[in-house]
């Protein structure tokens, strides 16, 4: 997954980021219950800090939105749903989201990192698409705050690592699938930005702890092809940047040129940069 070289690559502001993550504020994805969810008191949510804050969160119960708003002077009016990577059994909420929030502001954009559930049937009636629903709902309440967090509407992204690539590009590609009792605000991202992005779980070229964790070590070949997201892009698929290592042994570089060449395929506006390493 090479994060660190690749997080170098996209821009080498990161090196001088001085965060602070006093600036936020954090919601609740569903302040009136999880929809699909099971009770189960022995799941019980944890958190590892880093130098105070959390890095890493496992078992999440509550799913948050983490808001951080650009200085009115820099704001763009853009705004960018953040998913961090894991492997859908852990969210690395540092590298991949509190870091990543904060270069986005310093270059006029709102980052909003959303902690999002890993699948498991102990919470979950469905546990592959407890992931989306979250991811869809929190592009809900994004857009639902639209004027009052000066974004527009109409520049809301996606970003996504590793597996949070792979949510991202669920949400790029199943938004118009209803996974839960919503109302018509629009969920579509107007633009993604996956990064060494799981796309495909394909088992000769996805990453299998993504794939296991979110549709089981024996899944159908409906799941398969349900979530292995270069087969479901459309002529109404976001944009996207993509950028991959081509040494990476954890997540195929292929998965960004399958999702890639769909995409050019359709004739969606896109970009692929792929490092050496």
């Amino acid at each position: 997954m090479k994060t660190f070289k690749i997080i170098i690559a996209l821009s080498i502001i990161m090196m001088n980021i001085q965060i602070s993550y006093s600036q936020n504020t954090i919601i609740k994805v569903w302040p009136n219950g999880v929809p699909g969810s099971i009770k189960n008191e022995t799941y019980i949510e944890s958190e590892t800090m880093l130098n105070g804050y959390p890095s890493r969160y496992n078992y999440v119960t509550d799913p948050t939105l983490t808001v951080f708003l650009p200085s009115a002077e820099k704001a763009t009016g853009t705004a960018v749903l953040i998913c961090p990577g894991g492997g859908y059994g852990t969210l690395a909420f540092d590298h991949e989201g509190y870091q990543i929030a904060h270069w986005l502001n310093d270059n006029g954009i709102a980052g909003i990192i959303l902690k999002y559930r890993l699948p498991s049937d102990l919470i979950m009636k469905n546990r592959t698409t407890g992931p989306l629903q979250d991811a869809q709902e929190g592009m809900r309440i994004i857009r639902r705050n639209a004027k009052e967090w000066k974004i527009n509407a109409s520049k809301v992204g996606v970003m996504g690592f590793s597996a949070g690539g792979h949510l991202a590009s669920t949400l790029s590609t199943h938004y118009g699938e209803k996974v839960y009792e919503a109302d018509t605000t629009n969920v579509r991202p107007d633009f993604s930005l996956l990064i060494y992005p799981v796309i495909t779980f394909d088992s000769t070229f996805t990453h299998m702890g993504t794939r296991n964790n979110l549709i089981g070590r024996k899944p159908s070949a409906e799941l398969i092809k349900k979530f292995s997201n270069e087969l479901q892009v459309n002529e109404e698929t976001p944009p996207a940047f993509l950028v991959h290592s081509a040494d990476d042994n954890a997540v195929p570089v292929k998965n960004s040129i399958e999702y890639y060449n769909r995409l050019v395929a359709f004739k969606i506006p896109s970009e692929l940069h792929v490092f050496q390493k």
